[in-house]
């Protein structure tokens, strides 16, 4: 029960960073930093659009659909982190006053916010919807891995804010974009959108069986054995996203409290669910 209330009470505060450097400083600067905010950014300044019923319209579909084909995963906590996200923008935009108008120091500056955020967010085993659920799907039907989707959405959303606005603009999106994965990264611990998960445990199938049902991950056994006990263990090698990490680690911890486990990052992944081989 505390496990619940406490993620939700971490999504809240990472929903409420993301909604203020949106607020504060990417919207009203006219940067778009990708994704659903950039694109409901852009909407706004050329339709009057309210940015967050726009983010929310924009990711009831994607979430729906996400629900459908990638399961209950995506849940309650990522209909929650879309919610919230959406209802501060807007809530947020009615009484804050914009403190620059300066473009580097609100890339910089909003990139921050909007980066720590998320990797909150993140932390607790939520999701602000949008861009990631559009980049798990195009990683199910069209098997480009999911850092690659991110990019390429990203990347197309930032276009049209050059189109939009103009190309000094968007040059300052792509660093909000950079500025943002970083932090992110930090958040998480990571530096890659992959990372690799090394368990060592006692109830190796257990815990198998988990990541395979909730995670949608496959599992690998590799046979150890100490060398202080001279005891043989299985040991699970798990390449999971960023994303996962938090998941993962409160999964072994339920299963198997006396687990070792070692995260480390994975300069690349090929295969299955990553990227293809060139």
């Amino acid at each position: 029960m505390w496990r619940n209330i406490r993620d939700f009470l971490g999504i809240t505060l990472g929903t409420f960073l993301t909604a203020l450097g949106l607020v504060v400083f990417l919207i009203p600067n006219k940067i778009a930093g990708g994704g659903v905010s950039g694109f409901s950014t852009i909407l706004y300044y050329l339709f009057h659009f309210k940015v967050g019923i726009t983010m929310l319209v924009l990711n009831i579909p994607l979430f729906l659909f996400g629900l459908k084909e990638l399961g209950f995963s995506v849940g309650l906590k990522t209909l929650y982190g879309t919610i919230m996200l959406s209802v501060l923008v807007d809530i947020l935009a009615l009484f804050i006053k914009i403190p620059t108008h300066d473009l580097l120091l609100a890339a910089i500056y909003g990139g921050i916010c909007y980066g720590l955020g998320i990797g909150i967010v993140f932390k607790f085993g939520g999701t602000t919807g949008g861009t990631d659920l559009a980049a798990r799907i195009l990683n199910k039907y069209l098997k480009i891995s999911v850092g690659e989707s991110l990019f390429v959405i990203d990347a197309a959303v930032i276009t049209l804010a050059a189109v939009v606005f103009s190309v000094e603009r968007a040059l300052y999106g792509f660093l909000v974009l950079l500025i943002t994965s970083k932090i992110i990264d930090l958040v998480q611990e990571g530096r890659g959108y992959a990372k690799a998960a090394l368990i060592i445990s006692g109830k190796s199938s257990q815990i198998t069986e988990k990541v395979m049902k909730d995670l949608g991950r496959g599992v690998t056994f590799v046979q150890g054995k100490g060398a202080y006990t001279g005891s043989t263990r299985d040991l699970l090698i798990v390449i999971i996203n960023r994303s996962e990490v938090s998941r993962l680690k409160e999964l072994v911890a339920k299963i198997d409290p006396g687990a070792f486990v070692v995260i480390a990052n994975v300069n690349e992944a090929l295969g299955q669910g990553f990227k293809d081989f060139a």
